[in-house]
């Protein structure tokens, strides 16, 4: 360890383990090409409604007959459904879009449980994704609205990053809805005590950002009044 001259010991930064390849630097244009065949095909859609939930959700779940209900409404509202493509929930959100006429789109990427499309999607509409970042950028793009059945990490995770964007204003202001009072009640709870309440962490006004019902018309009934609010205008959320 050497001594630099304001008396700070300078320390021996670590190497990588293993050589870096130069070849990473070529991944961008891979990114830049998922990026380009996502927006060429998503601007076709029209307006959608993401809806997000648990691979692992069984079709004899309530969940399940939840999600294909909700996708039934968005679809006599006039909305197409996004989903991630896989099982589960996402199955249920292109079921119900799918067998009532809507537009079904689904956003797939390659997971060791959950390969390839569910039997739902639109056959012009079934994406696939190298990249988690490039896929959530579909999501978020050109979703009117984000819908979220209870689901593990991947839930989580989606739906967090949508709130912190709707949050920052770093996207349009949309609805996000959360089903299941039972599954969600707890974490708002938490959010609404140790966030807001004990470390002032968050603005009260975030908590609106996300309603909790557990009917599928309420779903429908949140989106339809925010944008009859916002006077019928759909957009992409953001311009990049």
């Amino acid at each position: 360890m050497m001594v630099q001259e304001n008396n700070i010991p300078k320390h021996q930064m670590k190497s990588w383990g293993r050589q870096v390849k130069g070849e990473n630097s070529w991944t961008m244009f891979k990114v830049i090409s998922e990026l380009v065949e996502g927006f060429e095909s998503l601007n076709e859609m029209g307006p959608c409604v993401s809806i997000f939930g648990s691979a692992r959700t069984q079709p004899d779940n309530p969940y399940y007959k939840k999600a294909v209900d909700i996708a039934r409404l968005l679809t006599e509202a006039g909305y197409g459904v996004i989903t991630g493509g896989g099982p589960g929930i996402m199955e249920a959100g292109n079921k119900g879009a799918h067998l009532y006429g809507g537009r079904s789109v689904g956003l797939n990427i390659d997971l060791p449980f959950e390969q390839g499309f569910n039997k739902y999607v639109d056959p012009n509409a079934n994406l696939n994704f190298r990249y988690f970042f490039v896929r959530k950028v579909m999501f978020v793009k050109y979703a009117q609205a984000f819908v979220a059945l209870p689901g593990g990490f991947g839930t989580m995770d989606e739906l967090f990053e949508t709130l912190t964007l709707v949050q920052t204003k770093k996207i349009t202001k949309v609805p996000v809805v959360l089903v299941g009072s039972e599954f969600w009640s707890g974490l708002k709870d938490w959010i609404k005590v140790a966030m807001l309440e004990q470390n002032d962490n968050i603005n009260a006004e975030d908590l609106d950002l996300m309603p909790i019902t557990d009917s599928p018309e309420e779903v429908v009934r949140i989106i339809n009044e925010f944008y009859a609010e916002q006077g019928d205008q759909l957009s992409p959320n953001y311009q990049l």
